[in-house]
């Protein structure tokens, strides 16, 4: 595509997701200030909070993917796979294999800094029910919407002003997941390294099966298992999501092997799957 394209693309998909994501939080903190008497500067994650921001995320995927085929003239299914047809059920495979990978790693972490695990005070109260809820029900589309965006649609435009088919992937998937870390608005060297890496896993399991399904699982399980572990922990009240400097630390390097040793099982598993 023309070289001038992604420089409008990018932008206006990542000013879309910020916009988007401020004034529907900016409206779940004013309908609760309405109804429940919650508090301005209360930071923690509502049931209704977290719908929203999920289902923003969700919805910036299949807009970044519309959004890229049209303007680069190539099939959609072709962001999502090529050049075979996505598949569920290697979708599902990869996903019961990261859910056991996840599990592994958070136990450890909160072996070795249960408050970096997220676990505190286990209760269980409505507001519980309703975070466990819209987790189990809304943070496979996040993930999903993440994964369409960065990878299937990012990877690409910034791809495409490299013609060599080598460098243009190896820019691609650099260049994306610096935007992916980026966004998550961290300070913190070690959170912001842990997303960048975390992205760069997601972009090598995407180019190594030829297809979204294996880094959309990884995702999905990810952040699934640490937002219901997270709701349950909370002492009863909301999320508390904090990526501010101090937050991060060493025990992070849990986290960033398993997302490598993810990316090895990808290998594995689709050099098993090929003829």
């Amino acid at each position: 595509m023309a070289w001038w394209k992604p420089l409008l693309i990018i932008p206006g998909l990542l000013v879309t997701m910020v916009v988007l994501q401020t004034v529907l939080t900016l409206i779940v903190v004013l309908v609760e200030m309405a109804a429940f008497g919650r508090d301005p500067m209360d930071a923690t994650i509502s049931p209704l909070m977290m719908a929203v921001m999920n289902l923003s995320l969700a919805a910036m995927g299949p807009l970044a993917i519309l959004v890229t085929a049209l303007v680069a003239r190539v099939p959609w299914r072709s962001l999502i796979a090529t050049p075979r047809r996505a598949s569920l059920r290697r979708g599902l495979v990869y996903a019961g294999a990261f859910s056991a990978l996840v599990g592994v790693a958070l136990a450890l972490t909160a072996l070795i800094d249960p408050s970096a695990a997220g676990i505190g005070q286990f209760a269980i109260t409505s507001t519980t029910i309703g975070l466990v809820l819209v987790a189990l029900l809304t943070t496979p589309l996040q993930a999903a919407g993440e994964e369409l965006l960065f990878r299937g649609a990012m990877m690409p435009l910034l791809a495409s002003w490299v013609r060599a088919v080598r460098p243009a992937l190896v820019r691609g998937m650099i260049a994306s997941s610096i935007v992916f870390g980026l966004v998550h608005m961290s300070v913190d060297p070690w959170l912001l390294s842990y997303y960048a890496i975390f992205g760069l896993c997601m972009a090598a399991m995407a180019v190594i099966s030829r297809g979204l399904e294996a880094p959309i699982a990884f995702h999905v399980m990810n952040n699934l298992i640490m937002m219901v572990v997270g709701a349950l922990f909370a002492g009863g009240g909301g999320i508390v999501i904090d990526r501010s400097v101090g937050m991060g630390g060493p025990f992070m390097l849990v986290f960033i092997v398993v997302d490598l040793v993810a990316v090895g099982l990808v290998w594995l598993y689709e050099r098993s799957q090929r003829p």
